[in-house]
């Protein structure tokens, strides 16, 4: 079992794969890439899914209104801030799909809210998303695409500036790519990548399009750009200092920032173990319902994580 545990700094979940966009001024010194947007995209997606076959996490997420104090950017009120513990596998065919589930540690008024998610690579197979609210003991489906089914939650994740479709990775056919740009970004080689979603996945996106800063070197996005579909930017996201993690490169903090409503989600990961064992039948509904059942295999999880 491979571990590792960060305290006090500032590192993200285990979402490696995330097709992240930002266009920001860069220098005219870089080498330029040999590679199409489409397979530039192709090899994020790829280095993504080296790192591990499962991981089990434990993360804190930190939302606040957000205004700018001595050129940097800071909460201008008091932050919310929640503890969540999170289990992913990858399935299906190549290990391109994932099942995943995550509950609210902290605060006590929120804990066992949990959330459930399968990922699909294909297309033509729309991901899964359950939201469980502890409170009212009911367990809801969430979606990112417009409608009117009084079933379908907000794709809000946790209250946060978060959303289910910012995490969804693979599907790279749902989009046409271009290559607009390369050049230099925090002394990084960069292309910058367009990411339009095709009529199919443009029905059910909340963006109009993204824009992506690729390091070409480790294949990783570093800043992103997220566009309605009036061609408006109105959300982005930064991501920290990139490490090497289980042998593959990761950003140790992300943070989003709504420009519309002026507010901000930072993910702050506290601790990740890989290679652990988890059970298929712990990523179900029943766990998110059935708390006896789903604290038997966190305390089984936690075990291994020692």
């Amino acid at each position: 079992m491979n571990r590792l545990i960060l305290n006090n700094s500032n590192s993200p979940l285990l979402v490696v794969a995330l097709s992240i966009f930002l266009i920001i001024s860069v220098s005219n010194v870089y080498a330029e890439t040999d590679l199409s947007a489409r397979e530039i995209m192709e090899k994020v997606d790829e280095e993504s899914r080296k790192s591990t076959d499962s991981a089990f996490t434990r993360m804190k997420l930190t939302t606040c209104k957000y205004g700018l104090s001595g050129g940097k950017v800071k909460c201008a009120e008091k932050a919310r801030v929640k503890l969540v513990e999170s289990a992913q596998i990858n399935t299906g065919e190549d290990n391109k799909d994932s099942k995943s589930i995550a509950f609210i540690l902290e605060p006590a008024s929120e804990k066992g809210i949990g959330m459930l998610s399968y990922s699909y690579d294909d297309s033509d197979r729309d991901n899964e998303t359950w939201l469980y609210l502890s409170a009212l003991g009911k367990v809801k489906r969430i979606s990112v695409r417009n409608s009117d089914d009084e079933e379908t939650e907000s794709a809000s994740i946790f209250g946060t500036e978060m959303t289910t479709e910012d995490q969804e990775t693979g599907k790279l056919d749902d989009y046409t790519y271009e290559l607009l740009d390369q050049g230099t970004f925090r002394g990084r080689e960069v292309a910058v990548i367009e990411s339009t979603p095709k009529p199919h996945r443009l029905s059910k996106s909340s963006y109009g399009k993204t824009q992506s800063w690729i390091d070409t070197e480790r294949f990783i996005s570093l800043k992103v750009q997220m566009f309605d579909k009036y061609n408006n930017p109105i959300k982005k996201l930064e991501v920290g200092r990139v490490e090497k993690i289980n042998n593959v490169w990761m950003g140790r903090s992300l943070t989003f920032f709504n420009t519309v409503s002026n507010r901000l989600t930072n993910m702050k990961l506290e601790a990740i173990n890989f290679d652990i064992d988890i059970k298929d039948d712990f990523l179900t509904q029943r766990a998110l319902t059935d708390q006896a059942f789903r604290e038997k295999y966190l305390k089984d999880l936690r075990k291994q994580a020692k």
